[in-house]
């Protein structure tokens, strides 16, 4: 993504932006100009970048960033200098509309990622990898300096079109730089393309104009800020006959060759070599603005050391469960059963295998919260997923305790927790961000009337809980009278519940595994798939509370689980939903994301699951198994992510070195 005559910057409050209308309708008179001002800077927002890129930047500078020419001339460049290959994962951070990873996936390019703040342009470059009928592309809204797309997870970063340096700050800058040595695999390449900052201080023009179709016209002016570190325009858009229609201010860094060699030098990348340059064309052969002298330059990430076990950051750690002495209403006939004692034994014996560990165990939720303060862990693995007093509808209240009595502890907060446990607010954040979900109709419980599905069948279940609380084999309704059957009696069995009438899909089923926490490494498991081929004909294809908690029903006997044979594009798509998902629902170290096909085949988010199970046989440590890990390792794994978050929130906190560093590539 570049704005070809400079500049990106923050939005402000509304009374301080520019004045600017976006895909503006036909007025007989224009916005509001500021005329004149003699200081450009002074009225620059500091992150203009955040509205500036929409359909009026394609108009102004498609002369040159949607010119297939300079588009075709860039990949040419890019796969010669870093020798890529086809099968190569590559990011193109800051993408735009897509223009470079659409002509890689073109030459048969098989694993291109696009991440860009814009979430127009990022529409847009969707749109137009169907419309190419596109392959193994996929493309993200991001925050550069953040991004979250796996650590160690990329042969290829580039970042092109000139799109480095909008930040107000120099840090900022750094902060995506160490993100893309983050996503880098060891030994992996970045890839710059950006103005030469020293030719652009002594030659930029400080006014220009041009029309860019039969009706509009743009003005620049442009000036160095008051460090001379960044070069300030500002473009006004005016229509022939509505007047102004656009009013912006942005900004770029001026790096020079030796200023960002010594940049990417200080961050830790190596090898760094500039190429040289083709010449950049405008259809409209007007000004090329920030795209006129560029610098295009590959580097190398470091190598990174295969870390050894490190030495454990809290050995003593208490293990907190739910209370085997209390009634459990999700459990089989409301209470502790031989095989949930069978699963807590498993798990101690798991735990004992872990020689750099020390646990104890509170399960007695009478006597709780007097335990921890009498005898405060250092350390808490919080496996209540019971919730406080086995009741599901405080899961949450157990790390609130925790946190109220500032103990730090392994997984989700109560914040996420509380989110998680709203299937409905879920599936809301899912779609702002474009993930696929089923249809749906949210049943309040003060409703007095439902809004019965138009197109069966359908799945009735509560808004609210986990372990499939509500979902039985007659959740799924192929009739008005059955849904109306099914909605009366869930509604007399979970009183004040609101009810979800949702799509039923009958597709493939898969779950996402996540251990880690972003910034500090996330692994992504191998991909589960339910096998439902040995379920009778006659019994819908889900997972029901039978399957969970019967074990006398088919749904428990005949329900297996297999790691997923899925085209690379398909797991690829749920990967980058579930490690965003992750990250915006505030996951931590460990969760678990369901997917669903429809009956075209299209994947959609079913559920996400903060702190899934984490029992012998459950899904997490079924895809642990896939990846060769026992059920010792996946616990380790857990509780390790946990405690190096704990100590990267902690920077006092004393965190022992590891035990030794191998060296070797990732």
């Amino acid at each position: 993504m570049v704005k070809k005559t400079n500049g990106l910057a923050a939005a402000k409050p509304a009374a301080a932006r520019p004045n600017v209308v976006r895909n503006a309708p036909v007025k007989t008179v224009g916005v509001k100009t500021l005329g004149p001002v003699s200081d450009l800077e002074r009225h620059l927002p500091s992150e203009w970048w955040r509205t500036l890129f929409n359909s009026l930047y394609l108009e102004t500078d498609g002369d040159v960033v949607e010119n297939d020419r300079n588009t075709q001339q860039e990949i040419d460049l890019l796969i010669r200098s870093a020798g890529l290959e086809v099968n190569d994962r590559i990011l193109d951070l800051c993408c735009g509309q897509g223009r470079h990873v659409l002509e890689l996936a073109r030459r048969g390019f098989k694993q291109v990622t696009g991440i860009d703040r814009s979430r127009y342009l990022i529409r847009l470059a969707r749109k137009r990898a169907r419309q190419r009928n596109l392959t193994g592309v996929s493309f993200h809204e991001g925050d550069a300096r953040k991004f979250r797309a796996g650590d160690n997870a990329f042969h290829c970063v580039t970042l092109l079109g000139n799109s480095f340096g909008y930040f107000d700050r120099e840090e900022d800058d750094r902060a995506v730089l160490e993100a893309v040595k983050r996503a880098l695999k060891s030994g992996g390449m970045l890839v710059m393309d950006l103005t030469d900052g020293q030719w652009m201080r002594e030659h930029f023009e400080p006014r220009s104009w041009e029309w860019i179709d039969q009706n509009h016209f743009v003005c620049r002016e442009r000036g160095l800020a008051g460090d001379g570190e960044r070069l300030i325009s500002r473009e006004v858009v005016v229509h022939a006959e509505r007047g102004v229609i656009a009013d912006q201010f942005y900004a770029e860094r001026l790096y020079s060759r030796e200023r960002i060699q010594e940049l990417l030098e200080r961050i830790g990348f190596g090898n760094i070599r500039f190429h040289a340059f083709g010449v950049t064309e405008s259809t409209r052969k007007q000004d090329l603005g920030m795209m006129a002298h560029r610098m295009f330059l590959t580097c190398d990430a470091p190598r990174k050391a295969k870390r050894a076990r490190r030495e454990a950051i809290f050995p003593e750690v208490t293990v907190l469960l739910g209370d085997p002495r209390l009634p459990d209403p999700v459990k089989r006939n409301g209470r502790y059963n031989p095989e949930d004692i069978e699963t807590i034994e498993r798990l101690k014996a798991a735990l004992g295998e872990l020689p750099d560990y020390r646990f104890r165990y509170l399960d007695n939720h009478a006597s709780l919260i007097a335990d921890l303060r009498s005898q405060r862990p250092s350390f808490v693995l919080n496996l209540c997923d019971e919730g406080y007093n086995n009741d599901a509808f405080m899961e949450l209240h157990v790390p609130a305790l925790l946190e109220t009595l500032a103990i730090p502890y392994s997984g989700a907060g109560p914040s996420c927790l509380g989110l998680c446990y709203n299937k409905a607010l879920v599936r809301a954040i899912a779609e702002t961000i474009d993930l696929p979900v089923p249809a749906e109709t949210y049943f309040s419980a003060d409703d007095q009337a439902a809004t019965i599905p138009s197109v069966f069948p359908a799945i009735i279940k509560p808004n609210y809980g986990d372990s499939s609380i509500g979902i039985t084999q007659d959740a799924v309704v192929h009739t008005w009278e059955q849904a109306i059957n099914y909605l009366t009696r869930l509604r007399e069995q979970m009183p004040g519940v609101p009810i979800l009438i949702q799509e039923f899909l009958n597709g493939p089923e898969y779950s996402v595994g996540i251990i880690g926490n972003p910034g500090l490494g996330l692994r992504v498991l191998p991909t589960l798939e339910v096998d439902y081929g040995k379920l009778r004909g006659d019994l819908p294809r889900l997972l029901s509370y039978e399957s969970k908690w019967v074990p006398e029903s088919p749904y428990w006997t005949e329900i297996g689980y297999r790691e997923a044979q899925l085209d690379e594009d398909t797991r690829r798509r749920m990967v980058d939903y579930s490690t965003i998902l992750f990250e915006r629902l505030g996951c931590r170290d460990y969760a678990r994301f369901d997917f669903r096909a429809d009956a075209n085949g299209e994947v959609k988010l079913l559920e996400v699951n903060p702190n899934p199970g984490w029992c012998w046989d459950g899904k997490l440590n079924l895809m642990a198994s896939y990846a060769g890990l026992r059920y010792s390792d996946m616990l380790r794994l857990i509780v390790e992510a946990a405690q190096e978050r704990v100590a990267a929130q902690q920077p006092g906190l004393l965190v022992p070195e590891p035990v030794r560093l191998v060296a070797g590539r990732a």
